[in-house]
């Protein structure tokens, strides 16, 4: 099972600037946050669709198809019951139904489904080290960056440990799969502990590591591969300028808003 998210494609995009890289997930969180409306978050979901099949990042795409299915159908529901507002079509004491209550919960759920699609897209063309060189190109500290790119690199590592200690045990006879649903949790519980023993070993590992090569010592360290900034990087910063503009007057204008109705 694949842990990483990150696919070596070698296509324009894996080959952008990694400050442009961050700009691009700012920018779709900025563009999506700005609007409510369906019809106004179609075209940026398009466009990350459409750089998804440039890349070749619909292999991860699939893998989290039902994180998708679930974020729209779910909060769409949830929305039923907070928004109270339009014309009902179906009127309960804990349940508004109306024209707007439909298109405010399925705006929202596209939104956090798009959030994440930017999320899944951006693991999916940028390095951790990548990721590092853009947040300090950015003016982030030095060790904010790395300690936000860590996370990164610890999560598939306590992952793996944690899928190894599974298939260990199950090597050895203990059945994860036996009884009820809340059983298998509990089943699970002998995980953790092995896990967060593992855990603490790596941190500890990773801190002397850390030391012994002069973390900190320096403000700006240097990196290993230099980023030249190329003509493609400049097309797309001015892409992405257009694109952020763009949500920002659709939520100027009114027309990110949803009516009720």
């Amino acid at each position: 099972m694949a842990i990483q998210l990150y696919l070596d494609r070698g296509t324009f995009v894996h080959r952008l600037h990694p400050t442009v890289k961050v700009i691009a997930l700012f920018v779709m969180f900025w563009s999506v946050y700005w609007v409510d409306n369906p019809i106004a978050l179609l075209p940026i979901g398009i466009f990350m669709l459409w750089v998804a099949q440039l890349t070749g990042s619909w292999r991860n795409f699939y893998r989290y198809r039902w994180y998708f299915i679930i974020l729209v159908f779910t909060t769409t529901i949830v929305w039923l019951f907070f928004y109270r507002q339009g014309t009902p079509l179906i009127n309960l004491p804990f349940v508004h139904v109306s024209r707007g209550s439909l298109v405010y919960g399925l705006g929202r759920g596209i939104k956090l489904a798009e959030l994440l699609g930017a999320s899944v897209l951006f693991l999916s063309t940028t390095r951790v080290e990548e990721f590092t060189v853009g947040l300090a190109k950015l003016g982030v500290s030095y060790r904010v960056g790395f300690a936000i790119s860590l996370a990164f690199r610890l999560v598939p590592l306590f992952i793996d440990s944690a899928m190894t200690i599974v298939d260990a045990q199950k090597l050895r006879g203990y059945d994860f799969e036996k009884g009820g649903l809340f059983e298998r949790m509990r089943r699970y519980v002998t995980v953790v502990i092995p896990v967060f023993m593992s855990a603490l070993r790596r941190a500890n590992n990773m801190a002397m590591a850390l030391e012994a090569r002069g973390f900190g010592l320096r403000n700006n360290p240097t990196t290993l591969i230099e980023y030249p900034v190329m003509p493609a990087d400049v097309v797309a910063g001015l892409t992405l300028f257009a694109i952020a503009t763009g949500y920002f007057l659709i939520y100027y204008t009114g027309y990110g808003a949803i009516t009720p109705g």
